[in-house]
């Protein structure tokens, strides 16, 4: 239970992050922010500090830095004209919109980096570990084979590979082909011929040797730990691309629509998560130790910047996509035009947001 209240306690400064981009780039670009503030609706509490007040409000769905001008129907008052968002130039609008996803992405890799140093990463090597027997019934390569646990495979038809990542590969992109594998047993070299079996994806089919590999722990530099954490985010960005593409899908929501009537067969690869299921979350992946749980933030943090940057109103990509207009165009835009799309937007966010509630709910997810 701790572990999930952290995590929310740490989604609340991850979104206050978010903000304080915004915030600290619209001042350092001569902008005036009026308000700061955790939450939306009803003031819970508030202070004023020099022109910018800063409060918390009763629905805690994220936050927002109020910066004059930035509305495109808000009048604004003769005094602070020259510091209004619409009067400033493309780059300082791109830095200040910019400014809050890339602040939880300079988390995400700090958090990254932070664990993979500290922990060390681990690492499948190509020696036998376990051997599946059987698979839909039927023996594996491994298993008809002469290969036993404690073997390592240096080579494939003659041509050697030095980590599992390759032999994997290797062996996936030939299903049901006759290989030679070449195999260390202590100090003695051995070629054992196998018929790969074919594994059905949804990619297509794939070959399946039926072994198990052995798992090293090894600690990590500095420059590698750099390396390994920007891969990591990388990897977080197109997996949310991805789960995005999937959740907007017809065929997705109207399954999402359904748990609102008691049905929650709902995939894992497009079921939200709400802060009641973050909790529920945190508090498992907190049992599996210190670097796994901060991976966990930092992807949230991943997650958080990687929806911002969608070019749709009112998200912080929509604004961008919205000056670069400007910039290429030379015109203002008609705004009115665009508050459907904001609309929409808001509606679906609201829509994904209820289901992910009800889901955690009536449906926990247990890992």
């Amino acid at each position: 239970m701790i572990g999930g209240l952290i995590a929310v306690v740490a989604i609340a400064l991850f979104v206050m992050a978010h903000e304080a981009g915004h915030f600290l780039a619209a001042k350092a670009t001569g902008m005036k922010a009026t308000e700061f503030f955790l939450g939306f609706g009803p003031k819970l509490w508030s202070i004023k500090r020099g022109e910018t007040e800063y409060g918390i409000k009763a629905i805690p769905a994220g936050g927002y830095v109020r910066i004059i001008g930035m509305n495109p129907f808000e009048e604004v008052a003769p005094e602070d004209v020259g510091r209004t968002y619409r009067e400033k130039p493309f780059w300082k609008k791109s830095v200040v919109v910019l400014a809050g996803v890339g602040m939880n992405f300079l988390m995400a890799f700090v958090m990254f980096f932070g664990a993979i140093v500290a922990s060390g990463i681990r690492e499948p090597v190509p020696m036998v570990a376990d051997i599946v027997e059987a698979r839909d019934g039927v023996p594996t390569a491994a298993a008809s084979a002469d290969i036993r646990i404690g073997d390592r495979i240096v080579a494939i038809d003659g041509t050697p590979y030095a980590s599992w990542t390759e032999i994997q590969e290797e062996l996936s992109a030939r299903p049901g082909e006759r290989v030679t594998l070449t195999i260390l047993r202590g100090e003695e070299s051995l070629e054992v011929p196998v018929t790969l079996g074919t594994f059905e994806t949804e990619a297509g089919e794939i070959g399946f040797l039926g072994v198990q590999a052995a798992i090293r722990e090894r600690s990590v530099g500095v420059v590698e730990g750099a390396s390994l954490a920007v891969q990591e985010v990388w990897q977080n960005i197109r997996l949310t691309f991805q789960v995005m593409g999937e959740l907007v899908r017809p065929e997705s929501l109207m399954r999402l629509a359904g748990v609102f009537v008691g049905q929650t067969d709902v995939p894992p690869e497009i079921r939200p998560i709400s802060p009641i299921g973050i909790v529920n979350v945190g508090s498992q992946v907190g049992t599996f130790g210190p670097a796994t749980y901060v991976m966990m933030l930092a992807q949230i943090n991943v997650i958080l910047a990687t929806f911002n940057v969608i070019p749709l109103l009112p998200l912080d990509g929509g604004h961008f996509a919205v000056a670069l207009w400007q910039k290429i165009t030379g015109r203002e835009p008609d705004v009115r035009k665009l508050v459907p799309v904001a609309v929409a937007v808001i509606v679906l966010f609201t829509f994904l947001g209820l289901a992910a509630i009800v889901l955690d709910i009536i449906d926990p997810i247990r890992l």
